[in-house]
């Protein structure tokens, strides 16, 4: 029997009305469980209506399995049948089933379907889990109940609901490992990451395996569930629910990802509207990463209380700790329930028992349930009290499980309660391109950064930070800077200023000494500082260590801040790091070293001629004559010897003693110290547009600039060094690329054509939805000798080509350039000079031109 296309046309028709109708309801009452139970049903009207009229009502039997099986059913979600066949079964059945799954895509239904008989159901059961659990979960649709119901018993009789655990916990953590990262903090799957739907499913799934119901309210008859946890996890629930439905009505498809494209959209569903603090779909994040977390809560307590009534046969072997608590199979219980309600302090001390007994691996299921209702108990009372500051202080101070523990603390809400400025960035997301992680878990990324430079496994990974660290006095102080340096994210203002009072009233009232006490509210406040001067500013320049040895004061301070520094780049996103970063921000450490072990003063002359004397040694090394720089180093001033390091000033030398008036412009290449990208020479009779030309070759051949220092020798000549990394997934062989850069490079210098912009290129996903509004600021430097030129923008390729075509335009020369790049965020600094800065209204002019370009 086959249907007419009008029909076929009728079928697809209401199903799209009904759909239609049932979104217009959500959008007004926003009743995500009943929309995907009107949903379910709808569906199932329809496809029992199909099955009748193919003939098929007493033939076979139809059952809606997975999360239509469910009956919660989303907007865009696979329809998973099982199409349950007698046993042997007719050729004619067969047709009419294939005709009725094609009909089923022809009215417009996105169909997962098996077909089976009731053996093959048995079999494939057994032995894929996967299935078995597609299974679990089933209704009858159309058709004969008999054949349905004998599955159904049969299935439960050969079920083990001990493998059943072990698989889907299994199951679990491998995909927890799949979904945590980058991207899935920044666009996390709403049904499969951590914390996401799949937990929940995953709890009832392993709940109704072992006959313990299959809802929140019969776990909570069964006392696996209490009501309050109930609540909690319903909530959760329909929170997710929701956002997955807006997701997929917004995309028109199946989108689990709450991706970019998508997040302000879905939060302007929400009713979240834009403030001077925050995005909308920032607030959305928020609220989808708290759900997550209160998920990810009730999944850790739930799991090991499940556990414990599956293997209510094991022996409970128990160990005595102290008058609080005692060890369990292995993990930190508790000796009488109500310890928490007795003695709150207990809270704390728990988590300091579980540091201190690393061969325990958590908390055990009676002790999770309790810390989850007992944090209500930490108030402001509980705060003021002594004894629970000492235990919050004595587990900072611990040698070990700093990191493991505060992370425990965050993931059961301890932390947040006890600090409730930390709470109120937990879950909170930022779409400043760099950072992918909430604030909450960046914190923590931080401190376990400075934990592990503290331990000696990881010595070998960073070897002087951890010469650093292990000789550091009261480390604790550092720790609580990494753990107060972003706490006041998202309040407006500037937050390194704002969490200052935080951390030196925390420090005062945990009795921390006041040096210690000033130097956490100092680092909170220069968090940013070492970073931005390492990668902005001529660290090569000794008024520049100058300034920053005054502002950092004592030695130990420096050592303090750079440690500091060091782990927060490295927390924000496994791209932002490299090893050119980590050669700024040492040589800054060095320099400043020397300036304060000299009691904080400089002497040019001689600070200049050790540098020269480093020059020499090296060239040395390189068996070069003495005296063979002399040529080069009577056409350069005091100047070209500040920006550059003596390693460098030896290879200028080396590469042009021979030839130092050539005709046509001279390129040289090398793989740069840190291994990371080449250092690239020019050297070439000075000509407008130079540095705008090479900017423009690296941008064509998709070589990024780091770093770029522009110098005009006395009798003419520049003499540019640019720093490059080489292009992403590049395989060839750095000589290979050598050779290239100095033949392609100089060519295109020596080139008398107009300067070639390279193209625009694309911009990332996250830039074209949350894009930078350009910032250009010209300011003079303190000398008053050249202007600093800063400008922060959305990244993409060829931007800085653009900048020097600009800068070239208005006859400005480029004395250096700081190119640093956030992810996806440029914020460039350039040392510029040339008349038309002199010119208040060409100022002006200038900076709508670049911002312009930035606009590109």
């Amino acid at each position: 029997m086959t249907l007419a296309a009008a029909s076929l046309q009728h079928w697809r028709q209401a199903l799209a009305d009904k759909r239609q109708q049932l979104a217009d309801a959500y959008h007004a009452n926003r009743d995500a469980p009943a929309f995907l139970r009107r949903y379910s049903q709808a569906v199932d009207e329809t496809l029992a209506a199909l099955w009748r009229e193919q003939g098929l009502n007493e033939a076979a039997t139809l059952a809606a399995v997975g999360g239509y099986g469910r009956g919660q059913l989303f907007p865009s979600s696979d329809v998973d049948i099982l199409i349950l066949l007698p046993d042997p079964t007719p050729a004619e059945i067969n047709d009419k089933v294939s005709h009725f799954i094609g009909l089923m895509w022809d009215i417009g239904l996105e169909i997962g379907h098996s077909v089976r008989t009731l053996d093959e159901c048995l079999r494939e059961a057994a032995g894929d889990i996967t299935i078995e659990t597609n299974l679990l979960e089933n209704r009858l649709v159309a058709g004969p109940a008999m054949p349905w119901r004998e599955m159904m018993a049969k299935l439960e009789a050969q079920r083990d609901p001990l493998a059943f655990f072990e698989g889907k916990t299994r199951e679990q953590q491998q995909r927890h490992t799949r979904h945590f990262g980058v991207s899935n903090n920044l666009e996390p799957n709403l049904k499969e990451s951590p914390g996401g739907l799949r937990d929940l499913h995953t709890i009832l799934w392993i709940s109704k395996a072992a006959g313990l119901g299959d809802n929140w309210d019969s776990l909570v008859r069964r006392g696996i569930l209490t009501l309050a946890e109930a609540r909690l996890i319903k909530h959760s629930e329909e929170e997710l629910q929701k956002l997955r439905i807006d997701l997929h009505l917004l995309a028109r498809r199946r989108e689990d990802r709450l991706i970019f494209d998508l997040q302000q959209q879905v939060a302007q569903a929400w009713g979240l509207a834009d403030t001077p603090a925050k995005r909308a779909s920032e607030q959305l994040m928020q609220l989808y990463f708290r759900a997550a977390k209160t998920v990810n809560q009730l999944n850790g307590i739930l799991l090991p209380n499940l556990r414990g009534r599956i293997y209510c046969q094991v022996p409970r072997v128990t160990q005595h700790i102290n008058e609080y608590f005692h060890a369990v199979n292995g993990m930190l219980g508790i000796r009488e329930v109500h310890v928490f309600d007795k003695h709150p302090h207990a809270m704390l001390e728990a988590f300091l028992t579980l540091q201190r007994h690393p061969e325990l691996s958590g908390f055990a299921p009676r002790m999770l349930r309790a810390l989850w209702h007992g944090r209500s108990q930490i108030n402001d009372d509980f705060r003021r009290d002594p004894r629970n500051r000492a235990t919050f202080m004595q587990i900072f101070r611990e040698p070990a499980g700093l990191t493991r523990t505060l992370r425990r603390m965050n993931l059961y809400g301890i932390l947040g309660q006890y600090l409730p400025n930390f709470g109120q960035i937990v879950g909170q997301m930022q779409h400043d391109l760099f950072h992918v992680y909430t604030v909450d878990e960046h914190i923590l990324m931080v401190v376990r950064n400075l934990r592990r430079f503290a331990i000696s496994a990881y010595n070998h990974e960073y070897p002087f930070l951890s010469r650093l660290i292990n000789d550091f006095e009261r480390p604790e102080a550092l720790y609580l800077a990494g753990l107060f340096h972003d706490i006041a994210k998202g309040r407006g203002g500037d937050h390194s200023q704002l969490g200052i009072a935080d951390a030196e009233a925390f420090c005062r009232d945990h009795g921390l000494s006041d040096e210690d006490t000033q130097l956490v509210g100092w680092l909170v406040g220069q968090h940013l500082t070492m970073s931005s001067i390492a990668q902005k500013q001529d660290i090569y320049d000794p008024e520049t260590v100058q300034r920053f040895a005054e502002l950092a004061q004592t030695p130990r301070r420096l050592a303090a801040l750079y440690l500091l520094t060091v782990a927060d780049i490295r927390g924000t996103s496994p791209k932002v790091w490299n090893t050119w970063k980590a050669k700024l921000l040492e040589d800054l450490y060095h320099a400043t070293l020397r300036v304060l072990s000299r009691g904080g003063e400089i002497d040019l002359a001689s600070e200049l001629e050790a540098r020269k004397n480093q020059a020499r040694a090296q060239l040395r090394l390189h068996a070069i004559p003495d005296g063979a720089e002399a040529g080069l180093w009577a056409q350069l001033d005091t100047v070209y010897f500040l920006r550059h390091e003596a390693k460098e000033i030896a290879w200028h030398a080396r590469v042009l003693n021979r030839q130092l008036a050539p005709d046509a412009p001279q390129v040289r290449a090398r793989l740069a110290d840190d291994h990371e990208g080449l250092q690239v020479l020019i050297y070439s009779p000075d000509k407008p547009e130079l540095f705008a030309r090479a900017c423009a070759f690296f941008g064509r051949t998709n070589y990024s600039i780091a770093d770029a220092k522009v110098y005009t020798t006395r009798h003419g000549y520049a003499l540019d060094t640019f720093h490059v990394f080489v292009p992403e997934h590049h395989d060839g062989d750095y000589r290979d690329m050598i050779n290239f850069i100095e033949f392609e490079l100089a060519a295109a210098l020596a080139a008398d054509k107009p300067l070639q912009l390279p193209p625009q290129g694309r911009i990332s996903r996250h830039l074209k939805h949350f894009p930078i509004t350009p910032q250009v600021s010209i300011r003079p430097d303190d000398k008053d000798n050249y202007f600093i030129l800063s400008i922060v923008a959305g990244d993409r390729p060829g931007l800085l080509a653009r900048i020097a075509k600009v800068l070239a335009d208005y006859r400005l020369s480029v004395q250096s350039a700081k190119i640093m790049t956030l992810g996806g965020r440029a914020e460039d600094s350039f040392l510029i000079s040339g008349g038309a800065l002199k010119d208040d209204k060409t100022t002006l002019s200038l900076e709508a031109a670049l911002i312009a370009a930035l606009r590109v």
